[in-house]
């Protein structure tokens, strides 16, 4: 069965999703009026079809690719008819999210061992509270939780991973402002291995001048995590702020050049984004998207879901 037909009996409930998207899905309900009113599959379709989704912010080459891979199915399958093109999109989008994979969004965790999770992102795009929330998360789970406050050189960040952690009711380490990121990090795994600790999630600097400088300083941080616990840390989650578009996906592209980025955090996803980059950040960099945000409370972070995103995306697809 395809995707189409699946989402189609299913029909996920979505809300968070259906309004998180709702711009893009603007862009893409036009999309369905020029396949039902398109007469034949031509060029100018597939140029519209290109227009539609770079305005769905899902990126120029990422676009490119999708369409040449939907022409090879319309001519493999010898598809004459528009309205017909609306499952092979919908199933091409999942397999450029799914790439053949099973995806897994719950983070890596060890039971026998302190689990580090570094959270890595330009100022801005909602770091901060992305930690705050998923130490709430680790928390109800019945995890001993401590955040380490990494970032010491922005003004005010302390404090405001000091106040996210009390609203999570965890644990906290930080040292004075402009104290060196890494010795931050080591003084706090101390902390951590002497008070039992089983999860530390790790703020950092979110503005370093030059990509050899963040680099060097993520490179520093994992030496220092390595040697401190004698393995690496579980996770590198990057932070992109989905109103940011295309200036999201480079920021994607800079960061796993700096570091091994495990998975992305895509936040404030909350009707003012676009949310085509989810697709174009897998193509691109094949990195999963863990967590979407959508909104303030500290349980608008959750776990990503493909067929509720798509569902979103294409809801009026899916109407009988």
């Amino acid at each position: 069965m395809s995707f189409f037909k699946r989402l189609f009996r299913r029909k996920p409930k979505t809300n968070k999703y259906e309004m998180g998207l709702h711009r893009s899905r603007e862009a893409l309900d036009n999309l369905k009026d020029i396949l039902e009113s398109s007469d034949r599959i031509d060029d100018e379709l597939f140029d519209s079809i290109e227009d539609i989704f770079i305005q769905a912010d899902v990126g120029v080459d990422t676009v490119l690719y999708f369409v040449d891979e939907l022409k090879k199915e319309i001519n493999l399958k010898k598809i004459e008819d528009p309205s017909e093109l609306s499952e092979i999109i919908v199933d091409k989008l999942f397999e450029i999210y799914l790439k053949d994979e099973v995806i897994i969004t719950d983070l890596t965790y060890d039971k026998d061992k302190i689990n580090v999770y570094l959270f890595v992102g330009v100022n801005g795009v909602g770091k901060t509270t992305s930690i705050g929330k998923i130490a709430h998360q680790f928390r109800e789970e019945g995890h001993k939780v401590l955040v380490i406050a990494g970032d010491t050189f922005r003004a005010g960040a302390i404090e405001q991973v000091k106040i996210w952690a009390e609203r999570a009711k965890v644990g906290f380490y930080s040292k004075e402002q402009f104290s060196d990121p890494s010795s931050v990090i080591y003084d706090g795994l101390q902390k951590a291995k002497a008070e039992k600790y089983d999860v530390v999630l790790v703020d950092t600097a979110g503005r370093l001048q030059t990509k050899v400088n963040l680099m060097n300083e993520l490179s520093k941080m994992h030496r220092v995590i390595e040697n401190s616990l004698g393995y690496e840390v579980s996770e590198t989650l990057l932070v992109i702020d989905a109103t940011t578009g295309q200036n999201g996906i480079r920021q994607a592209e800079v960061f796993k050049e700096a570091t091994n980025v495990t998975g992305i955090i895509l936040t404030k996803l909350d009707g003012t984004a676009k949310g085509g980059i989810v697709l174009a950040i897998r193509h691109l960099y094949n990195l999963p998207i863990k967590y979407v945000g959508f909104g303030e409370k500290i349980d608008d972070l959750v776990p990503f879901d493909i067929e509720n995103y798509i569902y979103g995306l294409f809801r009026n697809f899916f109407k009988e």
